[in-house]
C-alpha cells in the first residue's frame, strides 16, 4: 500500500477515530474502522510458541525450543525455519502479529527471563534475531522486537529504573534493536522499565535513534499494561496502547490534542504507522499472502532440540551404541516429566510431549534394558492436577470439572478440563465463582498436599474436609503473576491409596484481580535419602547411567527473578552418588540458564538441552546414541558459582537499577575480570575434534567491513560441523574497550581428515565505537588483532587488520 493510499484513508477519520484506533478492542485485538476497510488485527505472544487470543488448553500449539536454545543453534537458515513454523501456526491460529522476538541480553544469569532471551552478546543476538525476523515476515505475518529496552530483569520491573551510559546503550543494548529494524521488523515494543529517569513508554529513545536515525516505519506497541499516562505518552514514539478497552489514551487523548496539549499531527503518524501495518499482514483488504506449508513440524523440533544441545563435557563416552548397550539406567523426575519451556505469558499447550524416557525406550526397544529411578522430588510442591488419577466428576472423562457460578451459587457454566491449571475460566455475565473439582483415586497413600491458586476469597476441601479457606488480598499489580502465575495456599491431608475423594477448589471473581484458578495436588515425596540409594543402586547396576536434573518449575519465569543458580533439592547429591557407583554416568541438564554444577568434573559427559520443547525426549535421545552430533554452542557464558560471575545485580537499590559495568557484560566482563568460567561463550563439543590451522584477512571492503578465512581440519573419526569464531582486540586502544568482543562466525562441515575453509564476513559495525563527545559511531586507526578459535576462551589463530584512518560516521 502506497503512502498516498494511507493519507486518503487517514483522511476519512475524525479525530475520535483516529485515537479509537490507537488502543487495543481486547486484550489481543486491535479496533475494526469499516470507513477504512480496516479489519482488526490479532496479537498473540510467540516467542516459543504461537498461542493465539485465549489461555485455552484444548487449543494446542507447537512448542519450540526456548529461545536461549534458538541462540545457542549459531545456524541462522535454520533459526528462519523456525520464525516459518511460528507464522504458519499464527496464520492457523488467525494471528496477525507474534510477539517476537525478545532481544533483552544476558546481563546476569539470575534474570527470570533469560530462557526467553537468545545470548549475552549484542552481535549474536541481533543476527539471531533478525533471522527469526525474517521468517516470521516471509509469510505475512508481523514480528515483534521486544522488550525495548534494557529490559534485563524482572524486580520491580513495573517501576525500575535502569541507569545505563550512553555508549554502552548505544553499543550493547540498542544494537539488537537496530539489527531487528534492518531485518524489517513491523512492530517494536516499549518495556515496562524506565531508562535513565523516563519510563519507556514515555521515552525520547522511541523517537532517537528508533524512529529518526533508524527509519523504523512501524508501530510501537505498549507492553500489556505498561502505559502510565496520557500526554507523555502520547507525545512519544508509541503508537499503540495494548491492552484495551481502556486505558490511558481514548478519550483523554482527544481532549489533550483539543487542549493542544498532543498535536493532531503526532495522531495522524501513530495512525498511519498502524494502517501501514494493516495493509502488511492484510487487514486492509487484498489477497492474502499464501499461507507457510508448515512441512513435518514435529520432524523440524526434533531436529532443534539435536542442533541446540551443548555437550559441555564428554570423557569418551558419548555417542552411546545402541547395539551394545545392555542396560542403560534413566534416573532423575525430570526424566519422566521434563521442563518443556520457562513460566509467565510467552506459556502455550502442546498437544503431546515426548519425555525424554520415552525418547530413550523408543530407542533402544529391543536391543537394550533401561530402568527408571526417580531420584528426589526436584521440588516439594505439588503441580496441578491433571488427568492423570483424576476424573472430572460428572463426565467420568480424566481431567477436572470447571464450573462458573453466580452469586447464589447457580450454575452459569460447566465443562471438563485436562488440568486443574485454568487462567481463563469462562466468566459470562453474573460470574462470581470458579470452582475446579476432580474426582481422585490416590496411586499411593500418605500425607497429600493440596493447594489453590488466585486472589480474593478462596477455599479448598478433600470429601469436605476443609483445607483453605480465607480471603488472601492482591498484594502485586505484575499481569504475569495476576494472569499467569498466581500463588498458591495450602493444606494437607492423609490419603489411602485407591480410595477415591472429590477434591473441590473455588475462588470469587473481584474485580482487578484476574480470573486464573489454580487446582494442585500431590503424593508425599520419597525421602531424599532413600530416593537415592534407590537411584545408586539402580545405576551401579547398569552399564550406563544418564541423570536428568532439572531447575524448579517457578524457578525460571517471567515475573522475578532467581535468587540463586543451584539445583533445587537434593539433585546435586543425587548426581554425587550416581557418579560414584557408575563411573560411565552422562548428566542431562534442562534449564533455561545457567545453573551451578560441582559435580560436572565427576561426570563421563554433560549435555544441556534447555527447556526442549515439545520434542524433547525424541531430540535428546538422538544425540544421546549418535542419530545426531550435538550442534549447539553456548550463547552465554556459564560461571563455576555464582559468587564467580562478575555482573549478577538484578535487585534495584532505590527502584533504581545501575549498569555500572557499562559495555563489559558476558564474556567481556570475566576477561575483563581475570577470570576463568566454568564454560566460556561459544563453548560446544561434538562427535570429532579440530584443528585450527592458518587465518588472513581481506579488506576492509569500502563500507567497512571484512573478511577472516580460516582453515580448519577435522582430526577425529567422525563427520562433524564446526563453528569457527572471530573476536577483535586492540590492546593499544586510546579508548576503553572490551579485552576483546565477538564480531562474528561462519560453520563448516567435513569428514574426518578433510579441511574446510570458512569465510566469515565481519560488518563495519564491529570495529566502531559509539564517541559520546561526537555524538557519532568512531573507527579508530590503527591495527587490530583479528582472533580465531572456538570459543571466546580458546583462539589458537590471529591475524592483523589495519582499520586505516580515524572516521567519524554521523547517525
Amino acid at each position: 500500500m502506497t503512502e498516498e493510499e494511507l493519507d486518503r484513508l487517514l483522511g476519512k477519520l475524525t479525530l475520535s477515530e483516529k485515537v479509537r484506533l490507537l488502543t487495543g478492542a481486547t486484550t489481543w485485538r486491535t479496533h475494526a474502522e469499516p470507513a477504512a476497510g480496516l479489519a482488526p488485527m490479532v496479537l498473540s505472544d510467540g516467542p516459543a510458541g504461537v498461542r493465539g487470543e485465549a489461555w485455552d488448553e484444548r487449543d494446542t500449539s507447537a512448542l519450540l525450543p526456548c529461545v536461549s536454545a534458538l541462540g545457542a543453534l549459531w545456524d541462522e537458515g535454520l533459526v528462519e525455519r523456525l520464525g516459518g513454523l511460528l507464522a504458519a501456526e499464527a496464520r492457523r491460529k488467525g494471528v496477525d502479529v507474534v510477539l517476537a522476538p525478545t532481544l533483552n541480553l544476558h546481563r546476569s544469569p539470575l534474570g527470570g527471563r533469560h530462557f526467553e532471551c537468545f545470548s549475552e552478546d549484542p552481535e549474536l543476538t541481533g543476527r539471531t534475531g533478525a533471522a527469526l525476523i525474517r521468517g516470521i515476515q516471509a509469510h505475512g505475518v508481523a514480528a515483534t522486537a521486544k522488550h525495548y529496552v534494557a529490559n534485563e530483569a524482572e524486580t520491580e520491573r513495573l517501576t525500575v529504573d535502569v541507569r545505563v551510559g550512553e555508549r554502552a546503550l548505544r553499543e550493547v543494548y540498542l544494537a539488537p534493536f537496530a539489527a531487528a529494524v534492518a531485518a524489517g521488523v513491523r512492530l517494536v515494543m516499549a518495556g515496562y522499565n524506565g531508562v535513565n529517569g523516563a519510563t519507556m513508554t514515555e521515552n525520547a529513545l522511541l523517537t532517537e535513534p528508533l524512529k529518526g536515525e533508524w527509519g523504523f516505519d512501524g508501530v510501537v506497541v505498549s507492553d500489556w499494561g505498561a502505559v502510565r499516562g496520557t500526554t507523555a505518552s502520547a507525545v512519544s514514539g508509541l503508537d499503540l496502547v495494548m491492552p484495551g478497552p481502556g486505558g490511558a489514551w481514548g478519550d483523554a487523548l482527544v481532549a489533550a490534542v483539543g487542549a493542544g496539549l498532543v498535536p493532531v499531527e503526532a495522531v495522524d503518524d501513530k495512525v498511519r504507522r498502524l494502517l501501514r501495518l494493516a495493509g502488511r499482514v492484510g487487514a486492509l483488504g487484498g489477497p492474502p499472502a499464501p499461507p507457510p506449508a508448515p512441512g513435518d513440524v514435529r520432524r523440524l523440533l526434533r531436529r532443534t532440540v539435536a542442533a541446540s544441545a551443548v555437550l559441555l563435557r564428554n570423557d569418551g563416552v558419548l555417542p552411546l551404541d545402541p547395539g551394545t548397550a545392555g542396560t542403560v539406567a534413566v534416573i532423575g523426575a525430570p526424566a519422566a516429566r521434563p521442563r518443556t519451556q520457562g513460566g509467565g505469558s510467552a506459556g502455550v499447550f502442546p498437544a503431546s510431549v515426548t519425555t525424554p524416557l520415552d525418547g530413550i525406550r523408543e530407542a533402544l526397544a529391543g536391543r537394550a534394558r533401561v530402568v527408571h529411578a526417580p531420584g528426589p522430588a526436584v521440588e516439594h510442591l505439588p503441580p496441578p492436577l491433571g488427568t492423570a488419577g483424576c476424573r472430572d466428576p460428572r463426565g467420568g472423562l480424566p481431567g477436572v470439572l470447571v464450573r462458573t457460578l453466580d452469586a447464589r451459587g447457580r450454575e452459569l457454566y460447566a465443562g471438563g478440563g485436562l488440568s486443574g491449571r485454568q487462567l481463563e475460566p469462562p466468566a459470562p455475565p453474573g460470574a462470581h465463582t470458579v470452582e475446579i473439582s476432580a474426582v481422585l483415586t490416590p496411586d499411593e497413600g500418605g500425607e497429600w498436599t493440596f493447594g489453590v491458586g488466585g486472589f480474593g476469597r478462596m477455599s479448598l476441601t478433600v470429601d469436605g474436609r476443609v483445607l483453605v479457606d480465607g480471603v488472601f488480598p492482591r498484594a502485586t499489580d505484575d499481569p504475569a503473576v495476576v494472569h499467569v502465575n498466581p500463588p498458591c495456599r495450602y493444606g494437607s491431608l492423609r490419603l489411602e491409596a485407591g480410595r477415591a475423594v472429590r477434591v473441590v477448589a473455588r475462588r470469587e471473581l473481584a474485580p482487578g484481580t484476574g480470573r486464573a484458578t489454580l487446582l494442585t495436588g500431590g503424593p508425599p515425596a520419597p525421602g531424599p535419602a532413600e530416593a537415592i540409594r534407590a537411584a545408586a543402586d539402580a545405576a551401579r547396576g547398569a552399564d550406563t547411567a544418564v541423570v536428568f536434573v532439572a531447575s524448579a518449575r517457578d524457578g525460571e519465569s517471567e515475573g522475578q527473578d532467581r535468587t540463586g543458580l543451584g539445583l533445587p533439592g537434593a539433585q546435586d547429591a543425587l548426581v554425587r552418588a550416581v557418579t560414584e557407583a557408575n563411573a560411565r554416568t552422562v548428566v542431562v541438564v534442562n534449564a533455561g540458564g545457567p545453573v551451578e554444577m560441582p559435580w560436572r568434573d565427576a561426570a563421563a559427559a554433560v549435555l544441556l538441552a534447555w527447556f526442549p520443547g515439545q520434542e524433547a525426549g525424541a531430540g535428546i535421545a538422538d544425540v544421546l546414541f549418535g542419530a545426531a552430533e550435538p550442534g549447539g554452542r553456548l550463547p552465554t557464558t556459564w560461571g563455576a558459582a555464582l559468587d564467580d560471575v562478575p555482573v549478577t545485580g538484578t535487585r534495584p537499590e532505590g527502584g533504581v537499577l545501575d549498569y555500572a559495568e557499562g559495555i563489559h557484560i558476558g564474556h567481556r566482563a570475566w576477561l575483563r575480570a581475570g577470570r576463568r568460567p566454568a564454560y566460556w561463550f561459544g563453548h560446544g563439543l561434538g562427535w570429532t575434534t579440530w584443528a585450527y590451522e592458518a587465518a588472513a584477512v581481506d579488506g576492509p571492503a569500502p563500507d567497512g567491513s571484512f573478511t577472516v578465512r580460516a582453515r580448519v581440519r577435522n582430526t577425529g573419526p567422525r563427520r562433524g560441523r564446526e563453528v569457527v569464531q572471530v573476536y577483535l582486540a586492540k590492546p593499544d586502544s586510546a579508548v576503553e574497550r572490551p579485552h576483546r568482543w565477538f564480531a562474528g562466525y561462519a560453520a563448516v562441515e567435513t569428514g574426518p581428515g578433510g579441511a574446510a575453509t570458512a569465510h566469515i564476513t565481519v560488518a563495519a559495525r564491529a570495529l566502531r565505537h559509539w564517541s559520546v563527545a561526537d555524538g557519532g559511531w568512531c573507527v579508530e586507526p590503527g591495527a587490530y588483532r583479528v582472533l580465531v578459535g572456538p570459543s571466546a576462551g580458546e583462539l589458537p589463530l590471529s591475524a592483523t587488520l589495519d582499520a586505516g584512518r580515524l572516521s567519524v560516521v554521523r547517525p
